[in-house]
């Protein structure tokens, strides 16, 4: 069966079919669905039943493993990382704020692979904020505002041991095996705006979610800026809301989307597993 994609006529996002990633890929279809995923910079393959090994092998199509820090991978694995929330938890919903992965790493990860393993009946969908189309849409007005900026990213509000995820949360019981540390403090700069480095389409970069200053900006005025921009780049005409079903693998463009965790299901288990596709050379 030939691979068929169905945008999801939303801001970015499609449907793939047509193809079993529990199965070594060939270099064709490999190359194919790296188009695919740049043109539509988030995928969905519904209808699949993988192992962590297949998980890992798709991974690996697409680039080296990134790193994951501040949280422990599964047992008996280095490159997989349960996104897990339990029936009965009370803390915070993890990943809530938008965001893109590790954006305060010297080289941010290319793409998130995610597959659901279990998955409720009601809520947990993901949000997608396509930051190409924000940037192309944009008035020109707040554009050359940011033209030059150099934003400062950092985890310090996540997982510094005072962050949202920090000794008190893990006090707390949550069911991620997420480890604050003191190097969360560290941080890393990054233009703002930036061309992909495979198509060369400028976009956004991060947001509030981990960029905790600009370069050259008194505190108050770039977190000003942060707040407005931020306003704007989740504006509902960028967003794709991605449904999940179990068997379904997700995997999106870091570098050109943004995303966010939905609750509404409590009292259910979720669970999912997830791969990070590390920068490539040209990254």
């Amino acid at each position: 069966m030939d691979i068929e994609v169905t945008p999801t006529g939303q801001a970015c996002g499609a449907s793939v079919t047509g193809v079993d990633l529990s199965q070594a890929l060939t270099g064709e279809q490999v190359a194919e669905l790296r188009r695919i995923w740049l043109e539509h910079q988030v995928l969905a393959f519904p209808g699949q039943t993988l192992s962590d090994d297949d998980l890992e092998r798709f991974t690996r199509y697409f680039g080296p493993f990134g790193e994951d820090p501040f949280i422990k991978p599964i047992s008996g694995r280095e490159n997989v990382i349960a996104i897990r929330r339990d029936a009965d938890e009370t803390s915070s919903l993890f990943a809530e704020s938008w965001h893109s992965d590790w954006s305060f790493q010297a080289a941010p990860p290319a793409g998130t692979c995610l597959y659901g393993l279990r998955i409720p009946p009601v809520g947990g969908d993901t949000l997608f904020a396509n930051q190409q189309l924000a940037l192309q849409r944009m008035p020109a007005e707040l554009r050359a505002r940011l033209e030059g900026l150099w934003a400062v990213h950092s985890a310090m509000g996540g997982y510094a041991p005072d962050g949202l995820y920090g000794d008190q949360d893990k006090a707390a019981g949550r069911s991620m095996a997420i480890e604050p540390s003191e190097s969360a403090l560290a941080t890393q700069r990054h233009p703002l705006i930036r061309r992909h480095p495979e198509t060369g389409v400028e976009g956004l970069f991060s947001c509030l979610g981990y960029i905790v200053g600009f370069e050259g900006m008194a505190q108050d005025a770039a977190l000003e800026l942060l707040t407005e921009l931020l306003a704007w780049q989740t504006r509902p005409e960028f967003i794709y809301r991605h449904r999940w079903q179990a068997g379904t693998l997700v995997m999106w463009d870091n570098r050109a989307v943004l995303h966010r965790a939905t609750g509404g299901y409590e009292g259910h288990d979720r669970l999912l597993h997830r791969t990070t596709i590390g920068a490539r050379d040209t990254a």
